[in-house]
């Protein structure tokens, strides 16, 4: 085997429980059953985050970590009226999101952001005005 470089911004590293890891296309939802995911990415606006969204990841714990810039976590409330819990994350720092835990990201400047997770039946929910 050849080692070569890879694009952390272009690609995703696969890890996967037999111990191989393998560069992939970068996946939102879904993906493979067997394999964790290490994503960068290079962010400039809300948009760039689904803040619009909510996300979830009922297999996994997921590891949000700012690398540059800076960002709040916001994770949805679990009883009815209560309000968004909020971190806020500064560059070299990470938060873990509790699996089955709907959240959501802003930006507080443009950032290079990395996220490990499972991501086989990840979520992705149209934010409202109840939640």
């Amino acid at each position: 085997m050849t080692t070569t470089t890879i694009d952390l911004f272009a690609s995703a590293l696969l890890f996967h429980t037999d111990g191989d890891v393998r560069a992939a296309e970068r996946r939102m939802a879904g993906g493979d059953r067997d394999a964790w995911q290490i994503a960068t990415f290079r962010v400039t606006t809300d948009a760039d985050v689904h803040a619009d969204h909510w996300e979830m990841h009922p297999t996994a714990e997921e590891a949000v970590c700012c690398l540059t810039g800076g960002v709040r976590l916001y994770l949805r409330p679990t009883a009815p009226g209560a309000t968004e819990d909020m971190v806020r994350l500064r560059p070299g720092t990470a938060a873990v999101v509790p699996r089955g835990r709907w959240h959501r990201l802003e930006l507080d400047a443009p950032s290079e952001l990395m996220s490990i997770t499972h991501r086989d039946g990840t979520r992705l929910e149209k934010r409202t005005a109840t939640h």
